[in-house]
């Protein structure tokens, strides 16, 4: 596996099920009438901070592999 490609899937993954749950949010307010308001707030949190902890990860071995310490 070619190194860094495991976390570009991840960001790749989490690209497409938000698109996914924008979809399915916007057919939903087409039926009903009524954005899921809270439901589409907690999603989008979620996978900001999964995106953020993946770019820490990433950054502490990159200052690590260069010597850094914090």
């Amino acid at each position: 596996m070619k190194k860094g490609s495991f976390s570009k899937g991840i960001v790749i993954f989490v690209i497409i099920i938000n698109i996914l749950f924008t979809m399915g949010a916007m057919y939903i307010f087409l039926k009903t009438g009524s954005e899921p308001g809270a439901l589409t707030g907690a999603w989008f949190s979620f996978t900001t901070v999964e995106l953020w902890q993946l770019a820490k990860i990433k950054r502490k071995k990159e200052e690590k592999k260069d010597g850094y310490t914090d």
